[in-house]
């Protein structure tokens, strides 16, 4: 059975950064892009981050671009998702997935399997 595991969330100001990682296991990393959607409090699932196989190219949710960075570790299996000028926005259950279709590298993907999420909360 695979297994995502994020850690990382937290209580944070805004302005604030934060790095929130997510452990996988059971499946072979590198052969799976990988992306990061989130859910706010009463709201939708919004897609954030995505990453191909190797690292080499990531793509970002207008919300996120020029204060998210994604990467990835193919030899510690592990996704990453590092956070800078934090918003009250940001605030929400952040999840790692496992991409399994990619429909449009703007933010239209397919996933199969998804973490327990990790909470990131932006407030003073």
């Amino acid at each position: 059975q695979v297994q995502l595991v994020e850690s990382g969330g937290d209580l944070v100001q805004p302005g604030g950064s934060l790095r929130v990682s997510c452990a996988a296991s059971r499946f072979t990393f590198s052969d799976y892009w990988m992306m990061w959607v989130r859910q706010a409090p009463g709201k939708g699932l919004e897609w954030v981050s995505t990453v191909d196989r190797e690292g080499t190219n990531t793509y970002y949710a207008d919300s996120a671009k020029g204060r998210f960075t994604i990467s990835r570790d193919n030899a510690k299996a592990s996704l990453h998702l590092q956070m800078n000028s934090l918003i009250h926005e940001d605030t929400a259950l952040y999840y790692c997935a496992r991409v399994t279709r990619v429909r449009n590298r703007s933010g239209d993907y397919e996933d199969d399997y998804r973490g327990q999420g990790t909470q990131v909360t932006v407030s003073s």
